[in-house]
């Protein structure tokens, strides 16, 4: 009978899907648009298609792993699946956490620059410390309890989730669909070659999917997550890619790409005003702070998991050991989240997420390629292409910030230097003389056979 109660309170496929699409259809959307805009001109559009196609190969790694171990532990099982516990699993684990806390972080910023669109133009300088305001109210509410996410997660991506899909219909309906010339120079990456800068702002548009990631963390939430998840997975990609696609015309429909450019960071607010006039203006901040809010509520909670997760598995120091603090994982992500959005401005925050989600995402294909041929059936030229295609996005997009913001090569570089020092030093300080690990798997494994 508990059986059958526990399966009835599992999620459908619609269900995942829409869980899905509410993790996707994030604020990224909001501040994404102006920054792609600025890199590759009326392109825009087909910049979001162009990294859907990108984001569609790379899905069919994390379908196969989810297909074959679907489970709560998401990324950081297939890291464990294919390179084992160790040194590289915790340092591509920590990346993909990192980049869960840079995206944490532009969202929060997100949240300033829409909110102060309330405001004077001589409040802009407040953006960041809204930010800040708004990690800490999720903080709390994360401190509260899984109920309180629960419900509010599910209020408000209904709400973003329609109030997104409307703007986009409604501004098409208005505005109709906006000639795309291609002529267009950013000033910015005038010295590339050609087409280069397309490729790069791809990694942009990436992060406008990279939530999908997230789906693959509710193996034991969905029905039948065997088949279910990696159809969560793509029919929600699909449905974002509708959706981002109309968005992105309607916004080339209302505004001209120079002032799409002077209104980056909050595009969608920008082009609403003259589309819908002031009402509309105020729709659209309103749907960009549910947005935020959720997002950042979501994107907490999840990240904390994570680091949780990695610490009881000994890939990380034990957060236990901080103090008698009320889960040490969550108040070190709001830390980090809060650290990010004092020191940098959102095009930089953008920027150093999405440098780690492709190193990360290049780790995911490769290892189902290189260590799971026998564990996993997928054809082999999927992940290989997934794997070109990361490298030469992630390659441009390095390129462009070495001409234009070296700064943000520099800070990534710092960051994936110190997380695999960190790594290899810890990993040394439980390893015996024969090189065996101790990664607390003994323990987990006693628990499951006193349970049975």
């Amino acid at each position: 009978m508990k059986n059958t109660t526990k399966e009835n309170n599992k999620l459908s496929l619609i269900g995942s899907i829409s869980l899905g699409t509410g993790v996707m259809i994030g604020a990224g959307i909001f501040v994404l648009m102006g920054q792609i805009a600025e890199l590759v001109g009326d392109l825009f559009p087909i910049a979001f298609i162009a990294g859907a196609i990108v984001v569609g190969f790379s899905s069919y790694s994390y379908v196969k792993f989810s297909n074959t171990f679907p489970s709560s532990g998401g990324v950081v099982k297939f890291f464990n699946k294919a390179y084992g516990p160790g040194t590289t699993t915790g340092v591509f684990s920590l990346l993909m956490y990192v980049s869960m806390v840079v995206s944490e972080s532009l969202v929060a910023g997100t949240f300033g620059a829409y909110t102060l669109r309330l405001f004077p133009e001589s409040y802009a300088g407040y953006t960041s410390i809204l930010g800040v305001l708004l990690l800490v109210t999720a903080y709390v509410l994360n401190i509260l309890g899984n109920k309180v996410i629960g419900a509010t997660a599910t209020f408000t991506a209904i709400i973003k989730v329609a109030g997104i899909a409307l703007l986009a219909i409604a501004g098409l309906m208005i505005s109709g669909i906006a000639d795309i010339t291609g002529n267009y120079i950013p000033n910015n990456s005038e010295t590339m070659p050609q087409g280069l800068a397309f490729v790069a702002a791809l990694a942009l548009s990436i992060l406008a999917y990279k939530g999908f990631t997230t789906i693959t963390n509710q193996g034991g939430d969905i029905k039948d997550p065997n088949k279910n998840i990696g159809r969560s997975i793509v029919y929600s990609i699909l449905i974002c890619t509708v959706i981002y696609v109309a968005l992105a015309l309607s916004v080339a429909g209302g505004l001209s790409i120079p002032e799409i450019i002077k209104a980056k960071d909050y595009a969608l607010a920008a082009a609403a005003e003259p589309v819908f006039g002031e009402w509309g203006l105020w729709i659209t901040i309103a749907v960009a702070i549910v947005a935020t809010f959720s997002g950042v509520l979501a994107s907490m909670f999840s990240a904390s998991r994570l680091l949780g997760m990695l610490s009881n598995m000994k890939q990380v120091p034990s957060l236990n050991k901080l103090g008698n603090f009320k889960n040490p994982a969550l108040i070190f992500t709001a830390s980090l989240a809060i650290l990010l959005t004092v020191l940098f401005d959102l095009t930089r925050i953008a920027s150093i997420g999405a440098i780690f989600y492709l190193i990360m995402d290049i780790a995911i294909h490769w290892g189902l390629f290189r260590h799971l041929r026998k564990d996993v059936k997928f054809q082999p030229i999927i992940p290989l292409i997934a794997i070109v295609m990361d490298i030469a996005v992630l390659v441009a997009f390095i390129y462009l910030k070495y001409l234009n913001d070296p700064l943000v090569l520099i800070v990534a570089a710092i960051g994936i230097i110190l997380i695999l020092v960190a790594e290899r030093f810890f990993m040394k300080s439980h390893t015996d003389d024969d090189g065996n690990m101790s990664m607390g798997m003994e323990n987990l494994s006693n628990k499951k056979t006193i349970n049975k």
